[in-house]
């Protein structure tokens, strides 16, 4: 299992953070590793999605996801080949003048024996230009 979990003030208001956060298909866009995320199915605020990455190595899963506007986004794992385990959650809290608190959590657990360096690679190291991008694009949004 690996974990991991970061929080960062973003100089921008939460709505525009909930925004880009919420446009699940737009990851690709800017987001490191992510090659393409479909929307299979849409439910009000309820959100199946198939995400296919290339990290290290090429995978794909599927999340269902709950979109709190504008507070938070939570997931877990439907289906995947490399997962048998995915939580977690964005959760945006306004910290005043139009900044907000970003946290981001995540909980996996891969199907086979996965060497702690890339696991940790894939879980937690890439968190610090996964932020940033995310600020970024939602500071243009």
């Amino acid at each position: 299992m690996a974990e991991a979990s970061r929080t960062e003030i973003f100089d921008v208001d939460k709505e525009s953070i909930f925004k880009v956060l919420s446009d699940l298909e737009s990851y690709p866009d800017f987001m490191t590793g992510v090659e393409k995320v479909e929307v299979v199915e849409r439910s009000g605020d309820n959100v199946k999605a198939r995400y296919d990455l290339n990290m290290i190595k090429k995978f794909s899963y599927t999340l269902d996801h709950k979109l709190e506007s504008p507070d938070r986004i939570s997931w877990t794992l439907d289906s995947g080949d490399l997962l048998s385990k995915s939580d977690g959650s964005w959760e945006l809290k306004d910290a005043g003048n139009g900044k907000t608190e970003v946290t981001y959590s995540i909980n996996v657990d891969f199907k086979v024996k996965v060497p702690g360096m890339i696991s940790k690679k894939l879980v937690s190291s890439n968190l610090p230009s996964m932020m940033k991008a995310v600020q970024k694009k939602a500071k243009k949004a």
